[in-house]
């Protein structure tokens, strides 16, 4: 028989009043308030990573980092995120290597139901989210359930990403939209210059 951990990871329907789902929330709420307190960096993201699925030997979070359980977020190496970024893993967020994330991101992997008779039943269930190698947002960066975005991917600050996207693209906007391919530097003048244009 599945349990309710196994039920909401698949993006089944669960009941979020479960005692493993409960008592694990509390566990994250209880850690995540002392390590976003600590100002040793290494103890900090050290103990972001201790209850994390996985990632990679390079990973660095500010402050403020919150998420829901930890077990469903997965990260690859050399991660890097600015402060208030969240991550409510109710089903699998994925990220690949080399990703940065500006301030006050969220990754948001929760379903509510359209119809009043099903919220009002505590109906619950989720989408993964999937993030490519490389990619870089901007602030206030919103990613809805059910998103990928593919390799190389910017996010222009604001966005609030709808629709998944594929490869070596400029997104930005509410909701998030094409507005240029991401170009290849030439040298290492042009990536320079390229670096930092404001999207």
């Amino acid at each position: 028989m599945k349990t309710q951990r196994k039920i909401m990871t698949a993006g089944e329907n669960y009941n979020q009043f479960d005692p493993e789902l409960i008592a694990r929330r509390v566990e994250i709420r209880q850690q995540l308030q002392t390590l976003n307190a600590e100002p040793d960096n290494d103890k900090r993201n050290h103990g972001f990573q201790d209850l994390l699925a996985d990632s990679g030997p390079h990973f660095f979070v500010e402050s403020n980092f919150r998420f829901d359980y930890g077990w469903n977020i997965h990260i690859g190496d050399h991660f890097y995120a600015n402060y208030d970024n969240t991550f409510l893993d109710t089903c699998p967020i994925t990220i690949g290597s080399h990703c940065y994330f500006g301030p006050d991101v969220g990754l948001y992997t929760p379903i509510h139901p359209l119809t009043p008779k099903e919220r009002n039943a505590d109906v619950e269930l989720g989408a993964p989210i999937t993030i490519g190698d490389s990619a870089w947002f901007g602030g206030h960066v919103t990613v809805l359930p059910g998103v990928t975005l593919g390799n190389n991917v910017v996010v222009g600050a604001g966005s609030v990403v709808t629709k998944s996207f594929g490869d070596n693209v400029v997104i930005a906007g509410n909701p998030a939209r094409i507005i240029k391919r991401v170009p290849e530097a030439k040298s290492s003048v042009e990536a320079a210059e390229l670096n930092t244009q404001k999207i």
